[in-house]
Formats: C-alpha cells, sequence, structure tokens
C-alpha cells in the first residue's frame, strides 16, 4: 500500500492508475489524513457457455417475417410524425 499527497496524485496520476491496475492499492491524503483510497476494478470472470440451456429459440424464429412487417421496417410507419419523407 502506498501513500501520497494530493499534489503527488494529481502530478502522477498515470503512473499511480498502472500501479492500481497492476494490483497495489494507494491511499491519497489530504494535510496527512487519507481521504481516497485508489485500488484496482475486479474484472468478472468470464465463462463461454455459461447460459447454455437457458436460451430458446422458437421453430419459426428464422422464417421470413410477413410483408407487412418488413413493410414498417424498410420504411417506417406511414403515420410516424418523425417519418423521414
Amino acid at each position: 500500500m502506498t501513500i501520497v499527497n494530493v499534489h503527488e496524485a494529481k502530478t502522477n496520476l498515470s503512473r499511480l492508475l498502472e500501479a492500481a491496475a497492476a494490483g497495489e492499492e494507494i491511499i491519497i491524503a489530504k494535510a496527512g489524513k487519507p481521504v481516497a483510497k485508489l485500488v484496482p476494478i475486479e474484472q468478472p470472470k468470464r465463462e463461454p457457455g455459461r447460459l447454455k440451456g437457458l436460451i430458446q429459440w422458437s421453430d419459426t424464429f428464422f422464417d421470413p417475417l410477413p410483408d407487412d412487417v418488413l413493410e414498417v421496417m424498410e420504411n417506417g410507419y406511414k403515420h410516424d410524425p418523425l417519418r423521414r419523407k
């Protein structure tokens, strides 16, 4: 753990951020009293396939959309006030 004053923290912020990212805890003090702690953020562990079996598709998911739905998606709703002309 490293303790630095506010002036040193402002002057060396990039270096302190690199140290925190590497796992070091940095205490920032003002007038000798600790006021903040700079610590690394723990990144969540990714687990490929952890949602397997939880998401289900209907049998018709990849079927073509009806013409009226495609028309709205491609050209917008006819009476939409924000529609571009």
